[in-house]
């Protein structure tokens, strides 16, 4: 690991607006699912089996997905800032998606859930927040995260 700083890539930035839009989303859709806005539920067409299912979320579910979000959008804040702790902000929301996909994998689901995301939406969350994990790591390595 280099100790040395380094001059911020134009890609931090990029990473970091993105992500920081793309996780805002994620912790926005938690928050109001979480308090049950009548107006945002409805917006966003979710069918009463839907609600149901994930009302009926244990606390440990509810906490990984606390984790997997605020950690994501906390990274994303953190890599902006150029801070190492982005690098753990990252790890622990892959540890919540880890807790919530666990749980979503031993349930049944009625099929008003199934249709909430398409197939290929869980593997495109995977997706990003292992490349954050990553990204960050590098940037850390190369010196550009304090």
């Amino acid at each position: 690991m280099s100790n040395k700083p380094s001059r911020t890539p134009w890609h931090v930035w990029a990473v970091g607006i993105v992500t920081l839009l793309w996780n805002a989303i994620g912790a926005n859709d938690y928050t109001m699912t979480q308090l049950g806005n009548r107006a945002y539920l409805d917006a966003m067409q979710y069918p009463p089996a839907g609600l149901a299912y994930i009302q009926a979320f244990p606390a440990w579910a509810v906490a990984g997905w606390a984790f997997g979000v605020w950690g994501a959008l906390l990274g994303s804040v953190l890599l902006l800032l150029r801070r190492r702790l982005a690098l753990w902000a990252f790890a622990a929301s892959l540890f919540g998606m880890a807790i919530v996909t666990v749980y979503e994998a031993r349930t049944a689901k009625p099929p008003e859930v199934a249709a909430l995301q398409p197939a290929w939406f869980p593997i495109v969350l995977w997706g990003i927040a292992v490349f954050l994990l990553v990204y960050s790591w590098s940037m850390r390595r190369r010196g550009v995260l304090r």
